[in-house]
């Protein structure tokens, strides 16, 4: 079981199902109401923890309710949580999800406690992120606890893995210190000014990317899979096919089982492989963490379907 330390958010998230994604003024009726825990650190850690990996969570949620609700559900996962810390003078974050009948959503995110995940908080804590086999990182928290945390795996040769969400320029100090980067087309996008609209501005993005000194590159693009490049090989591997009825999490679902699936040594492609059978289970159910599955039910997933994403290095046209 290899050892993954994820350091970011823990959000509470507020869900309403409605017919149609909300404009500027406009109110929608008739939709469903509910709440699950998330945040993209807690949806990455859970994710990592039921595919398979052995987790540690560094993240911070106020003294209220809502973060003792969170901590419980990480327990109940088999995360540890001893440097969750709980902080007084400051609310658990929450987001607020509105999710339309194709599966699609808009989010807005009050962080709380979660702008109080400092670099020092990180820094005392060292010796947790150089033991692991992977960290995992986001941005929906300080960006300056997110470079320490980098630096410290980087220099204690941890592999890291970045999922750069939500969207943000990166200095490529960061990024010299990023195994592995995995944003979706946005995010690629804002790294790298360059539209993505076709197989080669997804080769010209990821180039930039791995110039800037990323060691590989996977550029999350939804139904249509994942854009995976290395120093050897450009490939867009196909998504598994799906009926999804809400797409919260599944990039963070995405990330926690590629983390779980590298942290045991696996080769990327195998892992990218795993991640996006996790994802795609992901999309066919309701919530952030509720919708991660376990490992067995991957494994399952990949066994079934064997036929629908092959693995093939196949080098993409530049």
């Amino acid at each position: 079981m290899g050892k993954i330390v994820v350091v970011g958010s823990s959000n509470t998230d507020m869900v309403i199902r409605v017919p149609s994604i909300p404009k500027p003024g406009e109110t929608v009726l008739g939709g469903d109401f509910f709440s699950a825990a998330g945040g993209k650190g807690a949806n990455q850690a859970v994710a990592a923890a039921r595919s398979g990996g052995q987790v540690t969570f560094l993240a911070c949620v106020g003294e209220d309710d809502l973060g003792r609700r969170a901590v419980e559900g990480f327990l109940r996962d088999g995360i540890n949580t001893d440097h969750v810390k709980r902080v007084k003078d400051s609310p658990s974050g929450v987001a607020l999800i509105f999710v339309d009948h194709a599966g699609e959503n808009s989010i807005a995110v009050a962080p709380g406690a979660n702008d109080r995940l400092d670099a020092d908080y990180v820094r005392q804590l060292s010796d947790v992120i150089a033991s692991a086999d992977v960290l995992l990182l986001q941005l929906e928290i300080p960006i300056e606890t997110v470079k320490v945390a980098a630096e410290i795996a980087y220099n204690a040769g941890t592999r890291v893995v970045l999922n750069p969400a939500p969207a943000r320029p990166l200095d490529e100090s960061l990024l010299r210190q990023v195994s592995v980067l995995t944003p979706n087309e946005t995010e690629a996008e804002l790294l790298t000014g360059i539209e993505i609209s076709d197989e080669q501005s997804l080769f010209s993005a990821a180039t930039v990317l791995r110039e800037k000194g990323v060691d590989a590159v996977l550029i999350t693009l939804g139904a249509r899979g994942v854009y995976v490049a290395t120093e050897n090989d450009h490939v867009l591997l196909p998504a598994y096919k799906v009926t999804p009825i809400d797409s919260t999490g599944a990039g963070d679902v995405f990330n926690g089982a590629l983390a779980a699936s590298l942290s045991e040594g696996g080769d990327l492609f195998e892992a990218v492989r795993f991640a996006s059978a996790a994802a795609a289970i992901s999309v066919t159910r309701l919530g952030a963490q509720p919708s991660a599955p376990k490992h067995e039910e991957i494994l399952r997933f990949v066994e079934e379907r064997t036929d629908s994403l092959a693995v093939q290095r196949t080098q993409a046209t530049p």
